[in-house]
């Protein structure tokens, strides 16, 4: 691991721009790759997440998506109306409800995956046996920073 004590060397700092600049340009071609057009990338993300992590109150949801609890009560509504989640009872606060994803939405979800997928796979075509030798041992670390907080 490099000592960053003193600040990270030049070596570092160009690997992290180059990371953070593939990254974004990689996620927003992703984006792209959407099965619903309908939903904002907002309202994927919360799928998503329900998805990785179950059932959660709208103030779960918020926490984790870096949004106000009123912006997530809207987007809960929104997805409630297109059928993609349900609100139940909380087990334990009568005040509060848990939003619990749709058959629907696990469907439409695995449909997003698989596009996003074949995509992906289509565009590494074009890398070597040694690049894909790289992304297969760079594919944990990325995987590990993405959950890093």
């Amino acid at each position: 691991m490099p000592d960053l004590s003193h600040g990270p060397d030049a070596a570092d700092v160009a690997a992290v721009n180059s990371l953070r600049s593939a990254v974004m340009r990689l996620g927003r071609r992703l984006k792209h790759q959407r099965v619903d057009e309908t939903l904002s990338p907002t309202e994927m993300s919360v799928l998503g997440t329900l998805a990785r992590c179950g059932s959660a109150t709208p103030g779960e949801l918020a926490r984790k998506e870096h949004v106000q609890p009123p912006s997530m009560t809207r987007i809960v509504a929104l997805l409630e109306a297109k059928g993609l989640v349900r609100l139940e009872p909380h087990p334990d606060d009568r005040r509060q409800k848990v939003v619990t994803q749709t058959e629907r939405a696990e469907a439409m979800l695995e449909d997003s995956r698989r596009k996003r997928n074949a995509w992906l796979a289509t565009l590494a075509e074009g890398l070597d046996d040694e690049e894909w030798a790289k992304l297969r041992a760079a594919a944990p670390v990325l995987e590990k920073l993405a959950h890093l907080q």
